[in-house]
């Protein structure tokens, strides 16, 4: 039996660190202000995300959550979009990792009447 070549382990390190690169979740930075988050409307490549959310001078816990354009009853939230916890002023927190497809969805703090915001996945 031949024992592998240079070659070939190079091959085969560099395919497993393309695998690994491709599977990582993007972060996505978001500021939320009293009424309203800073970035109004994301469009997105299908994949996987996290969302990272501070809260700069609201004086009460916020969140956030993804839903499906129109569908934005809480049986709708996509559940790994939510905070690791609510947020005071002047915290931030990361969503679960979130996989979104094609689509449009909307972004929104379910705790705060903020308006929905657009994100399109394409």
């Amino acid at each position: 039996m031949k024992k592998p070549t240079a070659f070939l382990l190079t091959i085969l390190a560099m395919l497993t660190g393309f695998v690994t690169f491709a599977q990582e979740a993007k972060t996505i930075k978001l500021d939320q202000t009293p009424g309203e988050f800073k970035t109004t409307e994301l469009t997105l490549k299908p994949g996987k995300y996290v969302f990272d959310v501070t809260n700069k001078g609201v004086d009460h816990a916020v969140g956030f959550v993804i839903t499906p354009k129109g569908e934005t009853d809480q049986e709708n939230h996509i559940q790994s979009s939510y905070l690791s916890k609510i947020i005071e002023n002047g915290e931030s927190a990361q969503s679960g990792e979130v996989t979104l497809e094609k689509g449009e969805y909307v972004y929104f703090c379910p705790l705060n009447p903020t308006p929905h915001y657009r994100l399109v996945v394409k």
